[in-house]
């Protein structure tokens, strides 16, 4: 899987474990493009809204987010600085992927076949030179499972919760923490019994609880474990 420009790392874990965050710092550290393909599901749910389709409509997705794909309309891009950014419609919609409407409808939707067939391309073409960092649930299973480093990275619901609420605090959002504790329960549900590829932890995949770690110790374990496999 490796290449010239280094090998592939994949960071799969449940909602709110950090993993957009770390794979971030951890491809500023190795000099990799960093992939965030949570964001190409939460902008097919986003597809979805804004064409009316209900996230309960399979058949209405698939169809939308299929055809949204095939027009160019949803899209990955590289961006600056080794980032990749997702386009709806040519626009980032950067604010609005991050709401939690956005969070569970991406899990819902994220577990329609047609869905995953149609991202499924946009995420190995980034990946097939090396040198990525991607993140997401099944990115180590499904999308690249020679993967030369797997990590699964998590931490408790209760830490989870705590930190999506202290997230939506920053950005002026009101948030309950009894709430916030049930929906992530809910989603790490939906996520773990949804029948096209569940999340799980791969094999061969190296666990990272983060619960008790301070965001750069994740960052400096994740980067040791990229450099012992081959990472350049």
């Amino acid at each position: 899987m490796s290449g010239a420009r280094g090998i592939v790392v994949a960071i799969d874990g449940p909602a709110g474990a950090g993993k957009s965050t770390v794979a971030r710092q951890v491809a500023g550290a190795l000099g990799y493009t960093l992939v965030d393909t949570g964001s190409l599901y939460r902008a097919s749910a986003l597809v979805a809204e804004r064409a009316g389709v209900s996230m309960g409509d399979q058949a209405g997705v698939e169809g939308t987010v299929s055809a949204a794909v095939a027009r160019g309309a949803l899209r990955l891009e590289a961006g600056d600085a080794g980032l990749t950014r997702v386009l709806v419609d040519g626009e980032d919609p950067a604010e609005a992927l991050r709401t939690p409407a956005m969070s569970m409808g991406a899990s819902a939707v994220a577990a329609y076949p047609g869905v995953r067939e149609a991202l499924l391309e946009a995420q190995r073409a980034f990946g097939r030179a090396g040198g990525v960092v991607l993140e997401g649930r099944d990115i180590g299973t499904v999308v690249f499972p020679k993967a030369e480093l797997k990590v699964f990275l998590t931490a408790s619901a209760e830490e989870r919760a705590r930190r999506r609420c202290d997230e939506l605090r920053l950005r002026g959002i009101d948030a309950d923490y009894a709430v916030t504790l049930a929906e992530v329960r809910q989603r790490d549900h939906q996520d773990a019994s949804r029948e096209i590829a569940p999340l799980r932890e791969a094999d061969d995949a190296v666990r990272v609880d983060s619960s008790n770690m301070e965001p750069q110790a994740v960052v400096d374990a994740i980067v040791a474990l990229a450099r012992g496999r081959g990472a350049v």
